[in-house]
Protein backbone atom coordinates (compact mmCIF):
# COMPACT_ATOMS: atom_id res chain seq x y z
CA UNK A 1 0.00 0.00 0.00
CA UNK A 2 1.39 3.38 -1.02
CA UNK A 3 1.71 5.96 1.76
CA UNK A 4 -0.12 9.00 0.38
CA UNK A 5 0.47 11.25 3.41
CA UNK A 6 2.77 13.60 1.52
CA UNK A 7 0.46 13.77 -1.49
CA UNK A 8 -2.55 14.44 0.73
CA UNK A 9 -0.65 17.21 2.51
CA UNK A 10 0.49 18.64 -0.82
CA UNK A 11 -3.12 18.67 -2.07
CA UNK A 12 -4.40 20.53 1.00
CA UNK A 13 -4.82 24.29 1.35
CA UNK A 14 -1.69 24.52 3.52
CA UNK A 15 1.06 26.67 1.96
CA UNK A 16 3.64 23.97 2.60
CA UNK A 17 4.64 21.60 1.20
CA UNK A 18 4.44 23.37 -2.13
CA UNK A 19 6.28 23.46 -5.43
CA UNK A 20 9.71 23.19 -3.86
CA UNK A 21 8.74 20.13 -1.86
CA UNK A 22 7.13 18.59 -4.92
CA UNK A 23 10.33 19.19 -6.90
CA UNK A 24 12.42 17.48 -4.22
CA UNK A 25 9.94 14.58 -4.08
CA UNK A 26 10.13 14.21 -7.86
CA UNK A 27 13.92 14.15 -7.60
CA UNK A 28 13.73 11.49 -4.91
CA UNK A 29 11.55 9.40 -7.23
CA UNK A 30 14.21 9.77 -9.92
CA UNK A 31 16.92 8.60 -7.53
CA UNK A 32 14.81 5.68 -6.33
CA UNK A 33 14.08 4.53 -9.87
CA UNK A 34 17.74 4.82 -10.79
CA UNK A 35 18.56 2.69 -7.75
CA UNK A 36 16.13 0.06 -8.96
CA UNK A 37 18.00 -0.13 -12.27
CA UNK A 38 21.31 -0.58 -10.46
CA UNK A 39 19.80 -3.26 -8.20
CA UNK A 40 18.51 -5.10 -11.26
CA UNK A 41 22.04 -5.05 -12.68
CA UNK A 42 24.10 -6.30 -9.74
CA UNK A 43 24.49 -10.04 -9.48
CA UNK A 44 24.07 -10.61 -13.21
CA UNK A 45 26.97 -12.40 -14.93
CA UNK A 46 26.51 -10.27 -18.03
CA UNK A 47 27.34 -7.14 -16.02
CA UNK A 48 30.01 -8.55 -13.73
CA UNK A 49 32.61 -6.11 -15.06
CA UNK A 50 30.63 -3.11 -13.83
CA UNK A 51 29.32 -4.59 -10.58
CA UNK A 52 31.75 -2.62 -8.35
CA UNK A 53 30.69 0.62 -10.03
CA UNK A 54 27.03 -0.36 -9.62
CA UNK A 55 27.48 -0.78 -5.88
CA UNK A 56 29.17 2.60 -5.72
CA UNK A 57 26.30 4.13 -7.69
CA UNK A 58 23.81 2.56 -5.30
CA UNK A 59 25.58 4.14 -2.34
CA UNK A 60 25.59 7.55 -3.99
CA UNK A 61 21.97 7.28 -5.06
CA UNK A 62 20.87 6.28 -1.55
CA UNK A 63 22.60 9.38 -0.18
CA UNK A 64 21.08 11.59 -2.86
CA UNK A 65 17.61 10.21 -2.26
CA UNK A 66 17.94 10.77 1.49
CA UNK A 67 19.16 14.32 0.87
CA UNK A 68 16.19 15.09 -1.36
CA UNK A 69 13.79 13.84 1.30
CA UNK A 70 15.50 16.18 3.78
CA UNK A 71 15.13 19.03 1.32
CA UNK A 72 11.35 18.58 1.29
CA UNK A 73 11.28 19.63 4.94
CA UNK A 74 14.01 22.24 4.47
CA UNK A 75 11.99 23.90 1.73
CA UNK A 76 8.96 24.17 3.99
CA UNK A 77 11.11 25.44 6.87
CA UNK A 78 12.70 28.10 4.65
CA UNK A 79 9.33 29.36 3.48
CA UNK A 80 7.90 29.96 6.95
CA UNK A 81 10.12 32.95 7.90
CA UNK A 82 9.47 34.49 4.49
CA UNK A 83 5.74 34.10 4.87
CA UNK A 84 5.89 35.76 8.30
CA UNK A 85 7.54 38.86 6.85
CA UNK A 86 4.46 39.60 4.76
CA UNK A 87 2.41 39.84 7.96
CA UNK A 88 4.83 42.24 9.67
CA UNK A 89 3.47 45.74 10.39
CA UNK A 90 4.35 48.50 7.95
CA UNK A 91 2.69 51.59 9.39
CA UNK A 92 5.91 53.50 10.10
CA UNK A 93 9.25 53.98 8.39
CA UNK A 94 10.92 51.90 11.10
CA UNK A 95 8.45 49.08 10.62
CA UNK A 96 8.89 49.19 6.85
CA UNK A 97 12.67 49.02 7.24
CA UNK A 98 12.46 46.12 9.69
CA UNK A 99 10.06 44.29 7.39
CA UNK A 100 12.28 44.79 4.37
CA UNK A 101 15.42 43.64 6.19
CA UNK A 102 13.66 40.52 7.51
CA UNK A 103 12.27 39.78 4.07
CA UNK A 104 15.63 40.11 2.32
CA UNK A 105 17.23 37.78 4.86
CA UNK A 106 14.43 35.22 4.48
CA UNK A 107 14.67 35.34 0.70
CA UNK A 108 18.27 34.12 0.85
CA UNK A 109 17.33 30.89 2.64
CA UNK A 110 14.25 30.49 0.44
CA UNK A 111 16.51 30.65 -2.62
CA UNK A 112 19.33 28.46 -1.34
CA UNK A 113 17.05 25.47 -0.76
CA UNK A 114 15.66 25.15 -4.30
CA UNK A 115 19.18 25.62 -5.64
CA UNK A 116 20.26 22.71 -3.44
CA UNK A 117 17.38 20.68 -4.83
CA UNK A 118 18.56 21.48 -8.35
CA UNK A 119 22.19 20.62 -7.57
CA UNK A 120 21.22 17.31 -5.96
CA UNK A 121 19.00 16.35 -8.88
CA UNK A 122 21.74 17.11 -11.40
CA UNK A 123 23.91 14.62 -9.53
CA UNK A 124 21.10 12.07 -9.83
CA UNK A 125 20.97 12.73 -13.57
CA UNK A 126 24.69 12.02 -13.82
CA UNK A 127 24.07 8.63 -12.23
CA UNK A 128 21.32 7.98 -14.77
CA UNK A 129 23.76 8.61 -17.59
CA UNK A 130 26.05 5.89 -16.23
CA UNK A 131 23.15 3.48 -15.69
CA UNK A 132 21.81 3.96 -19.21
CA UNK A 133 25.16 2.98 -20.70
CA UNK A 134 26.19 0.26 -18.22
CA UNK A 135 23.03 -0.93 -16.49
CA UNK A 136 20.71 -3.79 -17.35
CA UNK A 137 19.28 -3.38 -20.82
CA UNK A 138 16.03 -4.84 -19.51
CA UNK A 139 15.60 -1.70 -17.40
CA UNK A 140 16.46 0.88 -20.05
CA UNK A 141 12.96 2.34 -20.10
CA UNK A 142 13.19 2.81 -16.33
CA UNK A 143 16.41 4.80 -16.75
CA UNK A 144 14.57 6.95 -19.28
CA UNK A 145 11.76 7.54 -16.82
CA UNK A 146 14.25 8.36 -14.06
CA UNK A 147 16.08 10.92 -16.19
CA UNK A 148 12.83 12.61 -17.22
CA UNK A 149 11.74 12.87 -13.59
CA UNK A 150 15.14 14.23 -12.61
CA UNK A 151 15.09 16.99 -15.18
CA UNK A 152 11.48 17.84 -14.30
CA UNK A 153 12.57 18.23 -10.69
CA UNK A 154 15.38 20.60 -11.69
CA UNK A 155 13.06 22.75 -13.79
CA UNK A 156 10.37 22.80 -11.12
CA UNK A 157 12.80 23.87 -8.41
CA UNK A 158 14.15 26.62 -10.66
CA UNK A 159 10.78 28.38 -10.51
CA UNK A 160 11.23 28.94 -6.78
CA UNK A 161 14.63 30.44 -7.49
CA UNK A 162 13.13 32.77 -10.10
CA UNK A 163 10.33 34.03 -7.87
CA UNK A 164 12.60 34.64 -4.88
CA UNK A 165 15.45 36.21 -6.84
CA UNK A 166 12.96 38.63 -8.34
CA UNK A 167 12.45 40.20 -4.90
CA UNK A 168 16.12 40.46 -3.93
CA UNK A 169 17.56 43.96 -3.84
CA UNK A 170 21.25 43.07 -3.92
CA UNK A 171 22.12 43.01 -7.62
CA UNK A 172 25.31 40.98 -7.11
CA UNK A 173 23.52 38.28 -5.09
CA UNK A 174 20.70 38.20 -7.62
CA UNK A 175 23.14 37.77 -10.49
CA UNK A 176 25.07 35.01 -8.69
CA UNK A 177 21.91 33.05 -7.92
CA UNK A 178 20.62 33.47 -11.46
CA UNK A 179 23.90 32.23 -12.94
CA UNK A 180 23.90 29.15 -10.66
CA UNK A 181 20.34 28.38 -11.69
CA UNK A 182 21.06 28.77 -15.40
CA UNK A 183 24.13 26.53 -15.25
CA UNK A 184 22.14 23.82 -13.46
CA UNK A 185 19.28 24.08 -15.95
CA UNK A 186 21.71 23.71 -18.84
CA UNK A 187 23.45 20.74 -17.21
CA UNK A 188 20.16 18.98 -16.55
CA UNK A 189 18.95 19.60 -20.09
CA UNK A 190 22.15 18.28 -21.65
CA UNK A 191 22.14 15.05 -19.64
CA UNK A 192 18.40 14.41 -19.93
CA UNK A 193 18.28 14.98 -23.67
CA UNK A 194 21.35 12.82 -24.27
CA UNK A 195 20.17 9.94 -22.08
CA UNK A 196 16.59 10.10 -23.32
CA UNK A 197 17.74 9.97 -26.95
CA UNK A 198 20.08 7.07 -26.14
CA UNK A 199 17.26 5.13 -24.46
CA UNK A 200 14.75 5.75 -27.26
CA UNK A 201 17.30 4.68 -29.87
CA UNK A 202 18.24 1.55 -27.94
CA UNK A 203 14.60 0.58 -27.43
CA UNK A 204 13.55 1.19 -31.05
Amino acid sequence: MIDTAFLDELASNAPTPGGGGAAAYCGALSAALASMVANLTVGKKKYADVEPQMHEALDRLAALRARLVELIDEDAAAFEPLALTYAMPRDTEEQLLARDQAQQKALIAATEVPLSIMETCVRVLDECDFLAKCGSKLALSDVGCAVVCGRAAVRAASLNVVINVGSLRDARVKEAYTLRMEVLLESAAAVEESVFAYVVNALS
